[in-house]
Formats: structure tokens, C-alpha cells, sequence
């Protein structure tokens, strides 16, 4: 089996995250799984949604949004602005953003304040929400960082880094961090969400119009965690850059 891209079948693309691609951010990067390119930005504003003052509930607020710009696929994706609703794949990804950081990010240490995760894709070739994921939390990272440097934060919320990849079955072996032809072809498709602990935060899988062995499942899981092994470590590098 040749994989289109000469990768071997436990092999991540390669994987970046260039700091500060929206200034006006609290915390931003531009991350690249191959040729998956995805603007992260968190931005923290004080005060939180009036549900939370009503309800009494303590600490701050996270939300998310995704969003795959016009030019991000070889045909032009009509924004949704232009069609006066959120389609249901965005609104979908965006739903597991906010619960991805939500699970690593320290709601009551946060304080009073409302942190916003914006995720364009810029490019996509498979992946775009587990890139969104991993970078959202790169960017978040940055944003934390620098609210302790100004003194506003103690400690940082982040308790621990949440990072994605996909795996799934193409041309009947199990793959890692599948590109845009391998996921189109893939018998079964995987997206697993964890900690750095390789505590699992979400998985989400079927097989599309086939099945799949206990066995093939656990190999899945298996890459997936020595991928995420790996794209932590790049994580936390990125973010000590700005320790």
C-alpha cells in the first residue's frame, strides 16, 4: 500500500505552528498538518454570558467558532453569511472545539471573563478540526502566557494540552492523520481527541458503508496515541516560546 503522499502508515505529516498570525489576538498561531492550514485566535474579554451571572455560576466562559473560508477547498465554499445559516458540518466541529479546550482549560481560574477561540481554516486537506483543535490550544496557551506576564493571571487555566488526529483504514491498513484522498477513500475514519496524558477526551469514528474489526479499532487507537505523543511535544514547545 503507497500512501498518496510517500508517508508510512503510523507517519504524521509534517506539523508547525507559527505564532502570532493575528496581532490583535490575545493568543494566535497558524497551524499546519501538511498541506491543512488553520488560523487559531483566542481572544479574552472580561465579564460573562448573563446565564452564568443568573445562574450564579462561578468562574469564566469558553465558546468556540469554525469557519472554512471561500478559497480554503479547490471549489469555492459559499460562506455561510451568504446562505443565512451555519451549515451543520461547522456548527458540528465547532461543538467539539469548545469541549475539547473546555475539558483542559480551568473555567473558575479563568476568573470573570469570556475566552473566544476562533478557528478559519485557511487550507484544507483533511484534518481541519483536529488542526483547529491542536492549534486552538497552542493559541490559548500564548493567550495565557501573556495574561500572567501582565500580571492578570497567577497561574495559567490550562491544566493540561488537548490535541487531535485522525486514523482510519485506507486500502485495508490502518493509517495515521489522514490527508484529503485518504479520508475521501477510507473504509473508516477516526477523529480522537486527548489530553497529554493520553487521557481521552472524545472519539469519533464509523466506517463509511463498511465495518471494521476490535483488532483494527485498537491499532486506530493505538497510532493515534503515539501520534499525540508527538504533536504534544510540538506543542509545548511552541508555547514555552512565549514562557
Amino acid at each position: 500500500m503507497d500512501r498518496p503522499d510517500g508517508r508510512q502508515p503510523g507517519e504524521l505529516r509534517p506539523i508547525s505552528f507559527q505564532p502570532d498570525i493575528a496581532r490583535n489576538a490575545s493568543g494566535s498561531v497558524l497551524v499546519s498538518f501538511g498541506d491543512t492550514q488553520v488560523i487559531c485566535a483566542v481572544m479574552i474579554e472580561p465579564g460573562v454570558p448573563r446565564w452564568m451571572i443568573q445562574q450564579d455560576v462561578p468562574g469564566g466562559w469558553l465558546t468556540a467558532e469554525y469557519n472554512m473560508l471561500p478559497y480554503s477547498t479547490l471549489e469555492r465554499k459559499q460562506r455561510d453569511i451568504a446562505r443565512g445559516k451555519l451549515d451543520g458540518r461547522s456548527s458540528e466541529i465547532q461543538r467539539l472545539i469548545g469541549r475539547s479546550l473546555r475539558a483542559v482549560v480551568d473555567l473558575k481560574a479563568l476568573g470573570q471573563r469570556t475566552m473566544w477561540v476562533d478557528c478559519d481554516v485557511l487550507r484544507a486537506d483533511g484534518g481541519t478540526r483536529t488542526a483547529s483543535i491542536t492549534g486552538a490550544t497552542v493559541a490559548a496557551g500564548i493567550a495565557f502566557q501573556r495574561m500572567i506576564a501582565k500580571g492578570e493571571l497567577k497561574q495559567s487555566p490550562l491544566r493540561q494540552l488537548a490535541a487531535a488526529v485522525s486514523a482510519g483504514i485506507y486500502e485495508d491498513v490502518c493509517c495515521l492523520d489522514l490527508n484529503y484522498p485518504e479520508d475521501r477513500d477510507a473504509s473508516v475514519d477516526f477523529n480522537y481527541v486527548m489530553t497529554d496524558d493520553l487521557d481521552l477526551i472524545e472519539m469519533q469514528g464509523s466506517g463509511e458503508e463498511a465495518t471494521f474489526s476490535e483488532a483494527q479499532m485498537l491499532e486506530m487507537l493505538a497510532l493515534s496515541k503515539a501520534g499525540i505523543t508527538e504533536i504534544a511535544r510540538l506543542q509545548r514547545e511552541a508555547i514555552a516560546a512565549f514562557a
